[in-house]
């Protein structure tokens, strides 16, 4: 069943093709329909096609290293999923399975290159918002990469808890040495020049009271700024897992992909080899009729 070029006008993918370079591309793409609960690829499959989704809605799942399934996307209309397998030629690495009765468009890696023969220049366009994609991605990475701890933490962080770090930030420090220590010097020679009429002569029961009583409500405070920290240490270390988790997740596919860059390399360079060994080969002489 052909393809109605409007259609692709609602993928980001191809929006930019003109009415031409899409009446190519759609006269290459067939339509597909998928009952519920169809599974449309899974992990493993030979990377045939690509789809794009006309009406409907696909999950696209994946397993990770606990085998527990985890939601990669769930594209709907005009979303594309199992690009990445069609243009590289690996097998899928996810599992898609319609979740309601689904219509696709279904784009295989010799359609885009008719589409290429035909209109070269289609190719630039393709290239425009595949690397929108990629920007668009990489913003939000570095975003949830530079997540800062201490702003997470205040943005969730109540007033009482603020006033708690603030008392506790005030009372380490030494303004509050240097002013405790004068407000006590100046209390204690007031009432000792007063002598009789001091109302609060030595052995000052009523400076012991006031310094019980601040105490007793400065300790608490400071042991919830304490535990407050204990948070922020917790949330960091979860923070620095995540980014370091993301980090090594990336080595690990840059080392997969330099290795296989290695073996195209290699295969390219045994193709040569046989290529020029081939053309040095001598050509076999006929023989002169006697």
């Amino acid at each position: 069943m052909p393809c109605d070029p409007e259609e692709l006008k609602h993928v980001p993918l191809f929006e930019l093709l003109d009415d031409e370079e899409a009446a190519v591309l759609a006269a290459q793409i067939e339509v597909k329909r998928f009952a519920p609960r169809q599974r449309i690829f899974k992990i493993g499959d030979p990377p045939c096609n690509a789809y794009i989704v006309m009406s409907g809605s696909v999950r696209v799942t994946t397993v990770d290293e606990d085998k527990q399934e985890v939601l990669t996307d769930q594209p709907g209309h005009g979303g594309l999923f199992g690009f990445a397998s069609m243009l590289d030629q690996t097998p899928h690495q996810s599992n898609a399975m319609a979740e309601e009765e689904t219509v696709c468009l279904e784009l295989g890696r010799d359609d885009i290159a008719v589409l290429l023969q035909q209109k070269p220049l289609a190719g630039l366009d393709m290239l425009t918002m595949l690397g929108r994609q990629f920007h668009a991605s990489q913003s939000l990475i570095q975003l949830r990469a530079n997540r800062n701890a201490n702003e997470v933490i205040e943005e969730e962080s109540t007033i009482g808890e603020r006033i708690a770090d603030s008392v506790a930030r005030f009372g380490g420090s030494w303004n509050f040495i240097i002013w405790f220590g004068v407000v006590l010097i100046a209390y204690s020679i007031v009432n000792i020049v007063l002598r009789d009429r001091a109302w609060d002569p030595y052995p000052f029961i009523l400076l012991n009271l006031f310094l019980s009583m601040l105490a007793s409500i400065q300790a608490p405070v400071i042991m919830m700024s304490q535990n407050r920290q204990d948070t922020k240490d917790r949330l960091r270390s979860e923070l620095d897992f995540d980014v370091n988790r993301r980090a090594e997740s990336e080595i690990q596919a840059l080392s997969h992909k330099l290795n296989l860059l290695n073996d195209k390399i290699g295969d390219v360079d045994d193709l040569l080899r046989k290529s020029m060994a081939s053309s040095q080969l001598p050509t076999p002489s006929t023989p002169r009729p006697e």
